[in-house]
This record gives C-alpha cells, structure tokens and sequence, in this order.
C-alpha cells in the first residue's frame, strides 16, 4: 500500500485552471493516475487526444464537452468516459467548474496543432 499525502500532492496551474495530482506514476505506487481539475469560468481547453481513456467525474460547475462533432454539458453528477485517441475539447460554464479525472499513467497527448505529442505534467 502506498499513502500519498496532501503535502505531495502537485500542483499545476496553466491560463484555463488548476490540476492537482493525487496520484501518479512519480508520486509512487500507481500504475495509473488520478487528478483533480478546477476549470475557471469561461475558460476552454485547447482541442487534445490523449492515449488512453480518460474518465471525468464532475463534482462542482458545468461544462461543455466537444467530442467528434458532437456538444453535451456536464453537471455535478455527471461521468464522462473518453474513448483513446479521439479530439476532444472541454470549456467551462459561467461558474467553472471541478471534476475528478483518471486514466493511465503517463499517457500522452497530442493536439492538431502539431506540437509534439507530450505526457502532461498532472498525469506523470
């Protein structure tokens, strides 16, 4: 059994909201991992894959979801599972919101831009 305690948990701020890293490869004992995400009103991520499925739980706020031409709001309640490989844009409603995400560890993601493909920092 691995604990992992608040004061390791980590932190990662960008333009669109916090991700807080519960667990993850580098924090020790978990093949898979598990943030928290805190979109801040209004804010859209940027159009993104990743490699692996991801499950988003939201717990607080609303959000539209853009997935392969099709829109749906989330709500506190809601669980969204994302299929691997597929584009994908999340935009907060007028409140923001938060949801609990998880999938595996140190999947990358790739965006249309042509950027390279890299792991993001929460997922590690």
């Amino acid at each position: 059994m691995t604990t992992i305690t608040d004061t390791q948990h980590r932190v990662t701020e960008t333009p669109n909201g916090v991700m807080t890293t519960l667990a993850s490869p580098t924090l020790g004992g978990s093949r898979a991992s598990l943030w928290l995400v805190e979109m801040h009103p209004g804010a859209g991520g940027p159009e993104h894959a990743f490699d692996g499925e991801l499950i988003w739980a939201v717990t607080r706020g609303a959000a539209e979801l853009t997935m392969a031409g099709a829109t749906t709001t989330l709500g506190p309640g809601d669980t969204a599972v994302l299929p691997a490989g597929v584009m994908r844009r999340l935009t907060a409603g007028p409140d923001g919101f938060t949801a609990v995400v998880t999938g595996p560890g140190g999947s990358t993601v790739s965006r249309p831009d042509g950027l390279p493909s890299v792991v993001p920092p929460w997922v590690a």
